[in-house]
This record gives C-alpha cells, sequence and structure tokens, in this order.
C-alpha cells in the first residue's frame, strides 16, 4: 500500500439504489474496509435512467449508459470517489477522464431459468407451446428462438424481486424468466433457479457475473486503493469480451452473447451475433496464449488483441450486416 493512503479519510461510493446493487456495493464497500481500517466508506445510492424508466423495453430506450450515465456525473463532479457497476452495464468506451480501477472476482456468469411453480417440472424443451418466457435481454431472445422456437418471449422489466413477483403471480402470463445466475446468487434467491442455461443454449452477456469499479483516472489515491480488488483471471477475461463487444460496437440493445476461459495460460474467447428473430445467427471461437510471466497490463493487451479477432471474424461472417439491419 502506497503513503497515499496512509491518512485516514472518507471514500465515498456511488451506486444504483436495487436490492442487487447495494448488495454488490456493500460486498465491495466491506471488502475496502477490512483491507484498509484506518479508513471510512459511505455508500451513496442513486437513480439511473434505466432504473426510471420501467415502462420501455432497454432496447427500446436509446441510450447506452442506461445505468451509468448519472453515476458518471457524480463522479466526474465530485460527488462520490468511485462507483460500483455490474460491469455488463458499464459501456466498453468509458467517458473521458474515467478509469476502470477494478475489475472483481467473477460470480458464474450463465443466464439462469426461474419456472412458476405450477411448470417446476418442466424444461424449456418440455413446456407446452405458446408458454411465455420473460426477459428483457434480445440476447437471450435471439438465442432462445432458435432452440425452442414453441415460446413466446415478451418483455419483464424491473429489480429482479419485482421481476420474481411478477413470475410468481397466479394470473401473471410468465411460465419462466430468465435471469442471471450471479444477481440471484448475490441476493440469496438461487434456490429459485429452475435450470443453468449451457452454453449451447445461451452464450452470455458481456462481463456478466462481474463487478467494475469505475474512478477518475487522475485520482491516484483511488487508483491504489481499488487495485486490492482486482481478479486477475476475471480482468482477463472480462478484458477480451468487452473487447469483442467494443470492436462490434454492441450495447445492451444488441444480441451479441460470448463464453471465455482461462485455463493454465490458454485463454480461449467465443462470441456470438445474432438477429431478433434467431435466424441468422454467426459465432465463431479462437485462442491465444498468454506468458504468465509478463504483468497483467500486457496479458490484458493480449486477451484485447483476442477481442478484436473474434469480433472481426464475426463481421466476416456475416455479423455487420446483422448489426446494421438492427440499427435502422
Amino acid at each position: 500500500m502506497s503513503s497515499t493512503n496512509t491518512e485516514k479519510r472518507t471514500f465515498r461510493i456511488g451506486t444504483r439504489k436495487s436490492q442487487l446493487a447495494m448488495v454488490q456495493t456493500e460486498l465491495v464497500c466491506s471488502t475496502l474496509q477490512k483491507a484498509y481500517p484506518q479508513h471510512q466508506f459511505e455508500i451513496v445510492a442513486m437513480s439511473t435512467t434505466g432504473d426510471k424508466i420501467l415502462d420501455v423495453a432497454l432496447s427500446k430506450i436509446g441510450e447506452k449508459a442506461l445505468f451509468t450515465k448519472e453515476l458518471e456525473v457524480a463522479l466526474e463532479d465530485g460527488r462520490v470517489d468511485f462507483v460500483v457497476h455490474s460491469l455488463k452495464d458499464l459501456p466498453t468506451t468509458l467517458p473521458e477522464g474515467m478509469h476502470l480501477g477494478a475489475v472483481t472476482e467473477r460470480e458464474n456468469p450463465h443466464d439462469a431459468l426461474v419456472l412458476k411453480e405450477s411448470f417446476k417440472d418442466h424444461t424449456l424443451a418440455s413446456l407446452p407451446a405458446g408458454s411465455v418466457i420473460g426477459t428483457s435481454s434480445l440476447r437471450r431472445v435471439a438465442q432462445l428462438k432458435r432452440t425452442y422456437p414453441h415460446l413466446v418471449y415478451t418483455d419483464v422489466r424491473g429489480n429482479l424481486n419485482t421481476r420474481l413477483s411478477k413470475l410468481d403471480d397466479p394470473n401473471g402470463p410468465y411460465a419462466g424468466i430468465v435471469l442471471a445466475v450471479a444477481g440471484l446468487t448475490r441476493i440469496n434467491m438461487g434456490h429459485r433457479i429452475s435450470h443453468i442455461l449451457t452454453p449451447a443454449e445461451s452464450l452470455h452477456a458481456v462481463s456478466q457475473g462481474a463487478l467494475g469499479v469505475e474512478c477518475r483516472e487522475n485520482d491516484a489515491v483511488c487508483e491504489d486503493l481499488l487495485r486490492s480488488l482486482n481478479h486477475t483471471e476475471t480482468r482477463i477475461t472480462c478484458t477480451s469480451e468487452r473487447s469483442l463487444m467494443r470492436t462490434l460496437e454492441g450495447g445492451c440493445s444488441v444480441p451479441i452473447g460470448v463464453n471465455s476461459s482461462l485455463d493454465n495460460n490458454v485463454l480461449t474467447l467465443r462470441g456470438l451475433v445474432a438477429s431478433l428473430d434467431g435466424q441468422h445467427v454467426v459465432e465463431h471461437e479462437a485462442q491465444t496464449v498468454l506468458d504468465l510471466s509478463a504483468s497483467v497490463d500486457q496479458q490484458c493487451q493480449l486477451a484485447s488483441d483476442l477481442g478484436v479477432t473474434v469480433a472481426n471474424k464475426l463481421i466476416d461472417l456475416g455479423a455487420g450486416a446483422i448489426l446494421k439491419e438492427l440499427s435502422h
């Protein structure tokens, strides 16, 4: 720890107000408090555009920084010292002067099916034709339509508890909803998971399951403080995934799925781009060998290069045409 962190100080941590965001931020807060007992850490919660607009599908709001913009404004003007995000919500290009100070250890990154009690003995394959599956993700819909065309997919918005209560409503339309395993696990609702979707069913969102902590680029004290939160393997795999998305210029509203792994020193990245109806899907997988004696920054550069390679191959295979169609 550098000498810049020896003087007692209060650090303010920005976050969204949702239960999941608060749980995630408290996790970061308690980890920092243990590592730096001489400092105080306080949480500042606020609402973002994505939290306020609940009656419109995420893909139709037309704003890339849906869950981050207000937090980044507070960071820029000094109301908070750093911000905890679900890394999948953080745009791959940060505003000028902002820096991704830490990427925490990833929770299970896959998608989960949660079924209504009356359908609990089913799988997606065995649900009756016309059964309604709720999800706010175009990525999930595009992939699931390909494998399970007999089901109907409709938007479901709100925080996790709101979505679960919509599912549980006896008069509600949903036979099941699809959520991230990580979110359910973090709010102690893992027991609600009926089935974890395999990569063959649904490649997960870029950086799903990881937390990103954003700080100001010129704030050496916070950068030093946040370094202890970094999980090297997660940082490397998420760097490759974010690089793929940045190259494809995708956001929340684009059906881009990924799956990555780091085994020994081999980083593997699989990427997918799908049309909204699931009829046109391009996939590609590639690997790179990391030099474990190199610095984390150097390994992240190789991971970033892999993301660019996979993205460019996807474009060659037809992803560009799919994305162009989606942007109209």
